[in-house]
């Protein structure tokens, strides 16, 4: 068999705080596979992410089992524990690294990022080689600016050689933030949230409280 019949694995990569994984983060996700031919999309919840250093992040474990029951319908999605097992600040690269010591070289990874997330990427840990081990999803977020989007994208192709795309999906205006706030409030989550999840929240008194 030569090199042209071997043919690469396609694999998404939705990282993420997941606090909590919410329909969006699906939809998005089942749009990115659809759209780009991915064979699976890998959902990594993140372990102590950096950027939320300062927040009251809920304990991984509950994000993680969150995550799981949310994907368990689709049998293209799964949840990965590499991040949350992972001891100390969890960064991008060092998780496209131990994917890429798992999966075999014939395979393309696609990472899955916001909009709001693009203008942070050159200010990733060895930015260069993540963007040299993946390419990058983007989906756009209600409200931001599509020409910044765009000149962004454009900057990070010729000066670090990134590759971008731009998912064409709804685009949802739902955010983990304002879910945890109506919990806190009372408020109804259903169809926020998969139901899985919704009774997994109630059932472990998640965000009754949040300081």
């Amino acid at each position: 068999m030569n090199n042209e019949d071997v043919r690469l694995a396609r694999i998404g990569i939705a990282g993420g705080t997941f606090d909590p994984i919410h329909i969006g983060h699906l939809i998005i996700a089942e749009v990115s596979r659809q759209e780009f031919h991915l064979d699976k999309v890998i959902f990594i919840p993140t372990g102590t992410p950096p950027h939320k250093l300062g927040y009251n992040v809920t304990p991984a474990f509950h994000r993680y089992e969150m995550a799981k029951a949310a994907v368990m319908s689709n049998p293209y999605f799964e949840v990965s524990p590499i991040e949350v097992e992972r001891k100390g600040m969890t960064y991008s690269i060092d998780t496209l690294k131990e994917l890429r010591s798992i999966y075999s070289k014939n395979t393309e990874f696609f990472f899955i990022i916001g909009g709001d997330t693009l203008f942070e990427v050159k200010g990733w840990k060895e930015a260069d080689q993540v963007v040299k081990e993946c390419n990058l999803l983007v989906y756009r977020r209600p409200g931001y600016d599509k020409c910044r989007e765009e000149a962004e994208a454009d900057f990070l192709r010729r000066n670090m050689g990134a590759s971008i795309y731009f998912i064409h999906g709804p685009l949802l205006d739902i955010s983990s933030t304002d879910i945890r706030q109506r919990v806190i409030l009372g408020k109804t989550i259903r169809y926020m949230v998969p139901s899985a999840v919704e009774e997994y929240i109630y059932s472990n008194c998640l965000y009754r409280k949040e300081s």
